[in-house]
């Protein structure tokens, strides 16, 4: 069972208001990864709320496949929100997406692929790379749950991956959107202007 842990818990102070209601195409971002997750072979999601908690709750899809946490401490930023999903993972959980919410370019069939890779391979862990840069989401064996719990919520989760990177996997996809995220207005209307091709 692979269980995706979105996270929408942070302040999002560069980008002046919450990113996961950032629009694109007339959708906020946490409404398009709901309904490319809902949609993918990812069993479950749980979305990790904080900062903004009650203007981000209307945009969430009511589906048997999504529930919500609430990190209490979303201050001490992306490891203490990731820590909470782990806490209340479904109980046959053997995979873990890691999937911030500012990613909403990613294509579903990439998740399909991550997923369908995982399963095959039984990596400890599965990293997307693009053009040979690692972007998101990764997915990561139920066994570094531990781990990842035991962290200092100062130390980044690639920290446990560093220590383990022989037993990983990173996994080439055709899909620019893997390593697309935004921290400000400015990076996000960057990401929505159409190429151009000379």
């Amino acid at each position: 069972m692979i269980s995706c842990l979105l996270l929408a818990a942070g302040l999002s102070s560069r980008f002046g208001s919450p990113k996961a209601l950032a629009g694109i195409s007339g959708k906020p971002a946490i409404v398009i990864l709901q309904e490319k997750l809902t949609a993918s072979c990812v069993d479950a999601i749980t979305i990790v709320l904080g900062a903004h908690c009650e203007v981000i709750k209307p945009h969430l899809l009511n589906h048997k496949k999504i529930a919500t946490v609430y990190n209490k401490d979303y201050l001490l930023g992306q490891t203490s929100s990731f820590q909470a999903g782990l806490r209340y993972l479904p109980q046959k959980t053997t995979g873990i997406m890691l999937l911030p919410v500012d990613y909403p370019f990613i294509e579903q069939k990439t998740f399909d692929q991550l997923v369908d890779s995982f399963v095959s391979q039984s990596p400890l862990f599965l990293i997307p790379t693009y053009k040979r840069q690692k972007g998101h989401p990764p997915i990561f064996s139920i066994t570094l749950k531990p781990k990842f719990l035991k962290l200092n919520q100062s130390q980044g989760i690639n920290s446990v991956i560093w220590k383990n990177q022989s037993s990983g996997v990173f996994f080439p996809v055709d899909d620019p959107g893997v390593v697309k995220n935004f921290n400000t207005r400015e990076e996000l209307s960057q990401l929505l202007r159409p190429e151009r091709h000379s």
